[in-house]
């Protein structure tokens, strides 16, 4: 990258200068290898688990899953355009909207939750290891629950280990994820028709739970009340992909074209996630007839396979998990701690610190129950992301034209500084989106400390990220208008 003379060192580093033409390499089916490869996840062969537990057919789990990631692929697009326009990631396109030091705001948040995550899919590697050495010795390893942190040592131990071996990727950066990804993607997918040709060849069948009917048809116990659940569903789900919806221009930055963005990440992300969805129902039911009982998480289903195949199956569920892991929640948090500090905080460093934050996370505590994965975590995090898609999405489309001056957002005293480099229609635009998911949040979260939070405010919880997103973008465009907005004009010094 060539060096901006007229940056301030603040603002820019050679993580987070524009791409080059020559470092504009992937094509359509790199974005859809990337999708592929961070959908096939256990986090994500889980979440049909959830809406089943909830009261729903297989089928409306599934169409549930597609909806949410038909909707979650609009923002994808749209923020996306700018990082293949103009070369930038995440944490400098939101300069434009934010101000230059308000940006470092939405980049926190991004990094804070993306910690979170890294730290959830490095605990699921963990645990294949963990139940991997029990299988090969024959009984459980690690004995007693550590005080204060509610694992054993072998567990601990485990975590730390898959912990350590994604180290490499984050000192061999951002191009050594690309490769894995594009190599791993069709392994994949080969691996989730061995599993469907497994169950199928063990149980004669997909089994009863493909059957089943939801527990909202007229005299079940739960009848009359699919839309109280589908709509938090439909948020949770949209929340399991609302980081990556602000963090994609730091993967579109690298696209070759529009075209290319646009066509990879459409074959990539709703299709394969429905179908993701519907292979964990499938051998989810399978698991009823061999086992007794549903058995959702694919680790325990390895765990249970005998000879070679579970040794196999562990190994690839390994690759998964790091692969997904990296360039789902590594490389936004990595550029987002970057953009804190330029001058200080290379791309590697911020990779650092985010296996660094996620170590101090205990994800475990975040799974310990459903409750916690889907209303707290996923539906909470929604709530504060939200926002800030609608503030950048505004802002780029109609406040400047998709039209940005790409040497001032890189300069502390340029267009972009707004007030002392803040803008405060942002704020004001992303607080008003926030406060009114404040209360159900509070009471989904902490609910023996807040019991007497209004269904009102319960049910825009509900819808928090639509709620989020819709009115920080009314509020900020009201607010935007009618500004002078230089950037529209270029201007290069």
């Amino acid at each position: 990258m060539t060096t901006n003379h007229n940056a301030s060192p603040e603002l820019w580093n050679h993580d987070l200068a524009p791409t080059t033409p020559a470092q504009r390499t992937w094509r359509w089916y790199h974005f859809a290898a990337l999708w592929v490869g961070m959908v096939i996840s256990i986090p994500a062969y889980m979440l049909a688990s959830s809406l089943i537990e909830s009261g729903m057919s297989a089928w409306q789990a599934v169409l549930t899953v597609f909806f949410a990631n038909v909707i979650v692929l609009a923002p994808m697009l749209l923020i996306g355009h700018a990082g293949t326009k103009y070369g930038i990631p995440y944490a400098v396109l939101a300069r434009a909207s934010f101000g230059t030091r308000g940006a470092r705001l939405p980049a926190f948040m991004r990094a804070i939750v993306a910690c979170g995550w890294y730290g959830i899919q490095t605990w699921f590697g963990g645990s294949m290891i963990y139940t991997l050495l029990g299988v090969l010795l024959g009984a459980p390893i690690g004995g007693e629950p550590l005080p204060g942190l509610g694992i054993n040592f072998g567990q601990l131990a485990c975590f730390l280990g898959f912990w350590a071996i994604q180290m490499y990727f984050i000192v061999h950066g951002m191009d050594s994820i690309r490769k894995l990804e594009t190599y791993t993607a069709p392994l994949k997918i080969a691996i989730c028709f061995l599993l469907l040709w497994w169950v199928y060849d063990k149980v004669g069948g997909f089994g009863p739970l493909l059957a089943q009917p939801s527990q909202f048809v007229e005299g079940g116990p739960k009848a009359g009340l699919f839309w109280s659940v589908f709509w938090p569903s439909l948020t949770a789900m949209i929340g399991y992909w609302a980081t990556l919806a602000l963090n994609i221009p730091d993967f579109t930055r690298f696209a070759t074209t529009q075209r290319d963005q646009v066509i990879g990440q459409s074959l990539g992300l709703p299709l394969p996630m429905a179908l993701l969805a519907a292979l964990a129902v499938t051998v989810t039911s399978a698991t009823i007839v061999l086992y007794g009982k549903a058995l959702w998480d694919p680790v325990d289903v390895a765990s249970r396979m005998t000879g070679i195949a579970v040794l196999v199956a562990l190994i690839i569920l390994l690759i998964d998990t790091a692969s997904v892991n990296l360039a789902a929640n590594l490389v936004g948090p990595a550029y987002d701690f970057s953009a804190l500090s330029p001058k200080r905080i290379s791309y590697r460093t911020g990779g650092y610190i985010t296996a660094g934050i996620a170590l101090a996370m205990m994800p475990w505590k975040i799974l310990e129950s459903t409750q916690n994965y889907i209303f707290t975590w996923l539906v909470g995090y929604s709530a504060l992301l939200g926002p800030i898609a609608g503030i950048l999405m505004v802002d780029y489309y109609l406040v400047r034209r998709t039209r940005l001056d790409v040497d001032q957002l890189y300069r502390e005293d340029g267009v972009y500084a707004y007030r002392g480099g803040w803008n405060p229609a942002a704020i004001v635009a992303f607080v008003a989106g926030v406060l009114p998911n404040i209360p159900g949040f509070m009471n989904a979260a902490f609910p023996s400390a807040f019991p007497d939070v209004g269904e009102t405010f319960k049910t825009i919880y509900t819808y928090a990220w639509f709620v989020g997103l819709a009115i920080a973008a009314v509020v900020y465009g009201a607010m935007m208008k009618g500004q002078r907005v230089p950037a529209l004009a270029p201007r290069h010094t």
